[in-house]
C-alpha cells in the first residue's frame, strides 16, 4: 500500500510538471482517476465555471464505478507511464 501510494505521489508531480498539452479524454482521464483516488466516490459537482466541461468532468467520475480507490491510483500511475513512456519506480 505505501509503494503505491508514492508510486502514485510521484505520477502527480509528474503529471503537475508536465507542459505538453494532452488530448481532453486523456485530461479527463487524468482527473477522474485522481477524484476518485483522492477523495473517494463523492460525486459533487466540479467547480468549474463551464457547465459543459463539469459535465463532462462528472461523466468521466461516474464512469470509474467499478474501481476501487487503489485501482483508482494504479491506473493513474499506468497512464502516466503511458504517456511519458517512463517507468514509475
Amino acid at each position: 500500500m505505501k509503494e503505491l501510494n508514492e508510486k502514485f505521489d510521484r505520477a502527480f508531480e509528474i503529471t503537475s510538471a508536465m507542459t505538453q498539452k494532452l488530448p481532453p479524454d486523456i485530461m479527463l482521464k487524468f482527473y477522474a482517476y485522481y477524484k476518485l483516488a483522492t477523495k473517494g466516490r463523492t460525486y459533487s459537482t466540479p467547480s468549474g465555471k463551464s457547465p459543459l466541461r463539469n459535465a463532462f468532468k462528472l461523466n468521466a467520475m461516474f464512469q470509474l464505478d467499478n474501481l476501487s480507490e487503489n485501482e483508482a491510483k494504479q491506473k493513474y500511475i499506468e497512464l502516466v507511464e503511458k504517456i511519458t513512456n517512463q517507468k514509475i519506480k
